[in-house]
């Protein structure tokens, strides 16, 4: 996968790759607060295309305030995304995220994967 453009922020690292996808790493043992959210989330709709899913990976996070979860729920607000592929990196981080989901139900789709393939596969088909 060649990286295209990479914006480095505080918490993660984001890129459009050469297959126009949208992926924003979150940086290892990372602790993601409102401020952080509203970051990246300008930096993913400034490189995403309309109707495009992000790619997230959350792999190395290490915790993510009420806020940013509110906040990326994307509820009164505007956004290009379409769907959100999550990849997590663990069972217990899919128990947590599946909760999360479960109680903020974000308005657009989400997905939670355990690998990189998947998750491309899935954001490819909106």
């Amino acid at each position: 996968m060649k990286e295209l453009e990479k914006i480095e922020l505080k918490a993660y690292v984001t890129w459009l790759d050469e297959d126009n996808i949208v992926w924003t790493v979150v940086k290892e043992k990372a602790n993601i607060d409102l401020e952080d959210a509203k970051e990246n989330s300008i930096v993913v709709n400034g490189l995403i295309k309309s109707g495009k899913s992000p790619l997230v990976d959350t792999r190395s996070l290490h915790s993510i305030t009420k806020d940013a979860r509110d906040h990326f729920s994307m509820k009164g607000r505007d956004t290009n995304v379409s769907s959100i592929a999550i990849i997590v990196g663990s069972a217990l981080s899919r128990m947590v995220a599946n909760f999360y989901l479960g109680i903020n139900k974000p308005k657009v789709p989400v997905r939670l994967f355990n690998n990189d393939a998947s998750a491309i596969k899935w954001s490819k088909s909106f």
